[in-house]
């Protein structure tokens, strides 16, 4: 399959050209031509299949023509080791748990699918060239996508990862879980914000100079090959939710509630949507970072400097797959608006609502998925059946939820022993050219 740029100023591009890119030539985003649908065969026995099997039928459609179909089986089952079970919160909301993988967060899938595929190139090319290759990751982080792109990536042959990260507003729990590893992960520790950490990474990919020493890719979910595998997700819920009976032909319509920051998971679900997913609806939460809710209400599309927040995974200014859902729907926003509804919440609204949703059910919310479970409660209707995504686990979190629900959550031991890990970290000025000079002296 082909791959296209948001910006339309590009040349068509492989599935390896598009992964190992990252961003395209004039700073868009790939987008594959087609979008697949697929048959009604297939959701009429979703709810018999595994996982995996689900998966597989998913990646078919996106990565089919490119990958053998052995080892597209390979790495899709190497990737889903872990399931994402749904859990019923109350009444006709469930939260469908993404936070069962290596770092207990929704992007360990996207990651690990990543760099799967992204080996399966080099040993290829390897193999047909007889030359050993190098490729060189660089991903910002707001939290969450760099302890899951590190530890999707770590010990990988022929790839190094570079971590750059917001000085002081990750969790210590998330900045351990990237500074601690070494061997082939670098954490960068900027001064400045997300947004800041961001650029610097498009910038890189920019850079002639730069891009001439050595080979740069990303794998933030500007990269087709990382943000494309979260659609599994929602396959998934639909099937989990067929066999307690609560969907289906005559039965509840799925409503999907999505935290939101970068915008790639949402994205991935609208693709799924196309391809025939029955979702009749998607809410778009954010925290005070309301950039996209606004689009909604104007449709004028304003970047901000992005706020610091109780839920900092999602303190972005400018999600860059904005560009990926205006290309989507053509531009179109009254057709946005139809598919996609937006919500807006504080840190005392989220604290209110993770404090609440304990004392009520004895469920334990981060502050990501209080946010969607907040906009799920307010915005489901009669007939529906309402899915919040619950991006992190909580322990991620422990100081804040603790406080706020007084209680004394339980850190998983894969968390702790990140905790008992020795931080390695370099320090680097919000500054293109310090950042590029030190990526030069590689």
């Amino acid at each position: 399959m082909k791959y296209y740029s948001t910006n339309h100023k590009a040349p068509m591009a492989t599935l390896r050209e598009a992964v190992e890119h990252g961003l395209a030539p004039d700073r868009g985003l790939y987008m594959p031509e087609t979008i697949k649908r697929l048959p009604e065969s297939f959701f009429e026995n979703i709810d018999k299949l595994s996982f995996q099997e689900i998966a597989l039928e998913v990646a078919r459609c996106f990565f089919g023509d490119d990958v053998d179909e052995d080892s597209l089986r390979q790495i899709v089952f190497d990737t889903l080791a872990f399931d994402t079970p749904v859990h019923q919160v109350k009444d006709d909301i469930y939260s469908l748990e993404l936070f069962h993988g290596p770092t207990l967060a929704f992007k360990d899938v996207g990651a690990r699918f990543m760099a799967r595929l992204l080996q399966y190139f080099i040993k290829k090319d390897e193999k047909a060239t007889g030359v050993h290759h190098e490729v060189n990751v660089l991903v910002a982080t707001s939290g969450d996508t760099g302890s899951a792109v590190a530890n999707g990536f770590l010990g990988i042959d022929g790839i190094h990862v570079y971590v750059l990260y917001p000085k002081g507003k990750v969790s210590k729990i998330q900045e351990s879980q990237f500074t601690t590893l070494g061997r082939n992960i670098t954490a960068l520790e900027v001064d400045g914000v997300f947004d800041d950490c961001q650029a610097l990474v498009k910038n890189a990919f920019m850079d002639k100079e730069l891009n001439d020493h050595m080979k740069l890719t990303s794998a933030n979910s500007i990269n087709v090959a990382r943000f494309l595998p979260q659609a599994f997700y929602y396959f998934n819920a639909y099937a989990q939710l067929k066999r307690m009976g609560l969907v289906g032909p005559g039965k509840n319509d799925m409503v999907v509630c999505v935290p939101s920051g970068n915008f790639g998971n949402i994205t991935a679900g609208l693709f799924g949507a196309r391809m025939g997913l029955p979702v009749k609806h998607f809410i778009a939460a954010n925290n005070a970072n309301d950039i996209f809710y606004n689009y909604l209400q104007t449709g004028v599309y304003s970047p901000q400097p992005s706020k610091q927040t109780l839920a900092n995974a999602m303190d972005v200014g400018d999600p860059s797959n904005f560009a990926r859902i205006l290309d989507l729907y053509n531009n179109d926003w009254k057709a946005i608006r139809n598919d996609i509804s937006g919500a807006t919440y504080s840190d005392d609204a989220i604290r209110k609502t993770m404090k609440q949703c304990y004392d009520g059910t004895g469920y334990v919310l981060d502050p990501h998925g209080a946010c969607g479970y907040q906009a799920i409660s307010e915005q489901l209707k009669p007939g529906q059946v309402g899915v919040f995504l619950e991006t992190a686990h909580p322990a991620k979190f422990k100081e804040k939820v603790d406080a706020i629900d007084n209680a004394d959550i339980a850190i998983p031991e894969r968390l702790q022993a990140f905790m008992r890990g020795k931080k390695q970290s370099v320090e680097m000025p919000n500054d293109f050219e310090a950042f590029k000079k030190y990526l030069m002296q590689i």
